[in-house]
């Protein structure tokens, strides 16, 4: 008990007491608001800046032409010849002037017309419906198809009739006159067609067989006309 009071001990004990009061108002005493010690081993980083605050100052100059990226250059329009004449031909030169007096033609926008055109007559024709035939034939042509009408309705006949399909559309001769434009097609299609006579007897064809159908038509049309449609002009049958 002596040794506790001793003053030496005493002493001591009021140096301690002294330095950490002196401790305390110098660090102060932690609030649990403080940031935590750095822990190397955390694997926690810190955020990196924003880019837009790390470019905030940062003075965008204009671009001069010369640092732009070359564009390649486009390349140019096939002919309009292109996949339906030979270079240099005679046909090549026709359609160049067809297109140029009506720009509104192409040999494939034409062609696709012309097909449709061809199975509309077809078909028309062995339905005797000559109405429909009206605006896809020219004047000649619809007097010809219309007497052939007539004479199958007077002699009891009919046709019966079934468009397969076309296997060839073959643009071949241009011709320009003025304002003249004729314009030759070979089709070649696939039909399954035979005259019926009034009992339904076969008179021609074959309702069952298909056949290889090969026609050479002629298209018109005034280029200077505010009406943009062809008609069939002529038949003929392939040389």
């Amino acid at each position: 008990m002596n040794m506790v009071l001793d003053p030496f001990n005493l002493l001591l004990l009021g140096i301690a007491v002294v330095i950490f009061w002196r401790l305390r108002s110098v660090l102060g005493s932690r609030t649990g608001s403080e940031r935590p010690p750095f822990d190397p081993y955390s694997g926690k980083a810190e955020a990196p800046a924003a880019p837009e605050a790390a470019n905030a100052n940062v003075l965008r100059l204009p671009r001069s032409p010369e640092d732009e990226p070359a564009k390649p250059a486009a390349e140019p329009p096939p002919p309009i010849w292109a996949g339906y004449a030979a270079e240099g031909s005679g046909l090549a030169s026709l359609i160049v002037r067809l297109a140029t007096a009506d720009p509104a033609f192409t040999p494939k926008s034409f062609l696709d017309g012309a097909r449709l055109a061809y199975e509309m007559i077809i078909e028309g024709f062995a339905k005797g419906d000559k109405a429909a035939l009206k605006d896809l034939l020219a004047r000649d042509v619809l007097t010809s198809f219309a007497a052939a009408i007539d004479a199958r309705a007077t002699a009891g006949q009919s046709i019966e009739q079934r468009f397969v399909g076309i296997s060839k559309t073959e643009l071949t001769a241009i011709d320009l006159t003025g304002n003249r434009a004729q314009v030759t097609v070979h089709f070649v299609s696939e039909i399954i067609s035979a005259t019926l006579a009034k009992d339904g007897a076969v008179v021609d064809g074959d309702p069952k067989l298909i056949r290889e159908v090969s026609d050479v038509w002629t298209f018109e049309r005034d280029v200077a006309s505010r009406d943009p449609n062809w008609k069939l002009a002529s038949t003929q049958a392939p040389a």
